[in-house]
């Protein structure tokens, strides 16, 4: 074989094979590092880390500064028959030597309808006033810049709150005290209340902004993993029933309970020196008898309360039917798999796909995108629910780690365009955690597609983000679920499993004879899934002197035939159910901010304005402020803004703020990995081939 001769290369002269090879290599690894660098994920990434994203919390080591001023969260809980009225108290002390600012953004219930708030200053009460926004954040900066002790409370997302408090000067100790309503609707029969303590860190752009136009509230800092937070947490929660409480539990907390199994229980948390605020505390009861209690509430107002009266109505459905033949359904599983999924939220999602995808009829197709920074199918289109099908499901979910972005709205488009027969019924079943900014984006989204697919949204993890996940299955006409922990998978894959095969009820109606009602809501009944009774809010019109009367009549189809149930009114006001003005309005506030996530904008901001004015409401467009009087602070401009820091939610991986672990590559990348193995695969061959000629 002759000797091989070296070409010397010219950028005018013709590249022999093996240049060619080369240069293609080349080519191939650089395009590989551009898509790695500039795939979906890492551009998202890139730009969530910039000013307004979630970081981590450093002590600058500033002695004269308290970095941890919000020194404990107490909290007071009473429900009475349905509904809960709680009391939050949040302690902020300043420990340093100068005073300062103190910024907390944290978490509150997605059903909250937050009426009252008022500030402790020693022996001083301030009680604060509700307006419109922009007015109360000027208010607050003109007593900020005065030297005033003031309060300002925002509503940032529906369960996400900012509060802040200026001129804490060295040793006050500033109470803030919250108060909010809100109905708790059974599902099969149980009871629960949820309390959300922190939130998690929200994947969004920097460019992103809240309704008035300032910056979101993303770039609040976390502690490290492993790290407690040093804010003390107490709960204290009563439950006055007409009859006994029974089974009593909390799957996120060890608690004690007193007085169970009698009318009136009383619980609290087990060990309050133990970290319990980094997750949401979760109880749940039923009443003896395991019955929904249908019922009937009148509240009669007065002048101090504008003299409108309301109502509200909760109806236990009919137990499910089986039905005989349920006709094949397609199944579309949308899997976050970011980087605030990795490591434990994950894990309890792939128990939960498996209990989910496990469960299908043959008779069904399905289909599973996985989706973070980019997103990828199991197959371009669905496919049956055979056993080596759902095998190979399973085994790419084993899989998979987290890491990446979470681009669900991309993710939802892509299944909205996906194809389906006019004939063939679709259910799209979304698992996150949630921690995104853009619920809107996303609420519209599946509004628009209401007529290809309903929706049911899975959250996962100990701190989920439930205006997100209770919002999709509102806006999909579903329902939503939420799983703590791999134990609580194949209970709520077998009740999703239920919901879908057999409706409860359908065509359901709604009206009230020899009762004059309006504003009534939701203005159209959604079909009954199942385990979850009918709730009515309205306002109804009275005579001075004159009891209610008349009887609300609902009808319906249930599974075995038509339905029908009737209530009578007389008999049912109650004059100490003032709390049915607070939360009427939060239900319309609620229907107005579905109605303007579809249209876009601030379509609602004047109405939604007015109701939280009307009826003292924290909303997206009114907040709560309080001042002193007095000018405490003669160097306001001095004090710096100290932004308290949040534990990471129990479970949830350094990931969720960018930080660099070992996880599943974006799909874009695999893409790229896989041409340069092709490229290089084939260049080395034609360099053997040619070494050999």
């Amino acid at each position: 074989m002759p000797p091989l001769r070296r070409v010397p290369f010219h950028p005018l002269r013709p590249l022999t094979n093996v240049g060619r090879v080369m240069l293609c290599i080349a080519l191939s690894l650089f395009a590989a590092v551009l898509t790695l660098a500039w795939s979906p994920a890492r551009a998202d990434d890139a730009e969530a880390r910039k000013g307004e994203s979630p970081y981590f919390f450093i002590d600058n080591g500033d002695p004269g500064t308290d970095r941890l001023p919000l020194k404990s969260t107490a909290v007071d809980v009473r429900i009475s028959g349905v509904i809960a009225d709680v009391t939050v108290t949040q302690h902020y002390r300043n420990e340093g030597q100068r005073p300062i600012e103190a910024r907390y953004v944290f978490p509150g219930s997605t059903q909250a309808a937050i009426y009252a708030m008022n500030v402790r200053l020693g022996n001083r009460l301030l009680t604060a006033r509700i307006r419109e926004k922009q007015q109360a954040r000027i208010e607050y900066d003109n007593a900020k810049r005065e030297g005033r002790t003031s309060a300002l409370l925002e509503q940032h997302r529906p369960n996400v709150f900012e509060m802040n408090v200026a001129n804490i000067l060295p040793g006050d100790d500033v109470a803030v005290e919250l108060r909010y309503t809100e109905l708790l609707v059974p599902t099969d029969a149980q009871y629960g209340f949820v309390f959300p303590t922190v939130v998690g860190p929200r994947y969004g752009s920097p460019s992103a902004a809240d309704a008035t136009g300032r910056p979101v509230w993303a770039a609040a800092p976390y502690l490290r993993a492993g790290v407690d937070s040093t804010t003390a947490f107490a709960l204290k929660l009563r439950v006055d029933a007409p009859i006994a409480v029974k089974d009593v539990s909390s799957s996120s907390h060890e608690i004690r309970v007193q007085g169970a199994d009698t009318a009136h229980a009383v619980v609290t948390l087990a060990d309050a020196t133990q970290a319990s605020n980094n997750r949401d505390f979760i109880l749940n009861y039923r009443l003896a008898g395991d019955r929904i209690a249908s019922g009937l509430m009148l509240y009669r107002g007065d002048d101090l309360t504008g003299g409108e009266n309301f109502f509200l109505a909760m109806v236990e459905p009919p137990k499910a039917v089986p039905l005989q033949q349920v006709s094949p359904r397609d199944y579309i599983f949308v899997v976050d798999i970011s980087g605030s999924m990795h490591g434990y939220p994950l894990d309890t999602a792939k128990v939960l796909m498996q209990n989910l995808i496990g469960g299908l009829r043959p008779s069904d197709t399905f289909n599973v995108m996985l989706f973070s920074g980019s997103s990828r199918m199991l197959s371009p289109t669905s496919v049956p629910a055979t056993r080596a099908n759902i095998e190979r499901a399973v085994q790419a979910l084993t899989q998979t780690s987290g890491g990446g972005g979470t681009e669900i709205v991309p993710a939802l488009r892509r299944v909205a365009e996906l194809p389906k027969p006019a004939d063939l019924s679709r259910s799209v079943i979304v698992v996150t955690d949630g921690y995104v900014t853009v619920e809107s984006e996303v609420f519209q989204l599946v509004r628009r597609h209401l007529n290809d697919f309903n929706v049911f949204a899975f959250g996962i993890g100990s701190s989920v983000n439930r205006a997100l996940i209770e919002g999709l299955a509102r806006a999909g006409q579903g329902e939503a679920f939420v799983v703590t922990r791999p134990a609580e998978a194949a209970a709520q894959a077998e009740r999703l499993r239920r919901m879908i095969d057999s409706p409860v009820l359908t065509q359901l109606k709604a009206r009230f004879d020899g009762l004059d009602v309006y504003d009534v809501e939701p203005a159209a009944l959604p079909d009954v899934l199942g385990g979850r009774p009918v709730v009515l809010q309205g306002k109804w019109r009275s005579q001075p002197g004159v009891p209610a009367g008349g009887r609300l009549v609902l009808d319906g189809r249930a599974a075995d035939g038509p339905w029908h149930q009737e209530l009578l009114v007389a008999g049912h006001e109650d004059q100490t159910s003032s709390a049915l003005r607070h939360l009427w309005a939060r239900q319309r506030i609620a229907a107005l901010g579905d109605q303007e996530s579809l249209v876009g904008g601030n379509a609602e901001k004047e109405a939604i304005t007015a109701l939280g004015l009307k009826y003292s409401l924290l909303t997206p467009y009114t907040s709560f402020i309080a001042i002193d009087e007095v000018v405490r602070n003669p160097n306001p401009a001095l004090a710096p803004t100290v932004d308290q820091p949040l534990p990471l939610p129990q479970g949830v991986a350094e990931t969720a703020l960018g930080a660099e672990v070992p996880s599943t590559p974006e799909p874009a990348a695999w893409l790229a990995l896989l041409v340069v193995v092709g490229v290089a695969g084939v260049a080395l061959q034609r360099r053997r081939t040619a070494v050999v000629a």
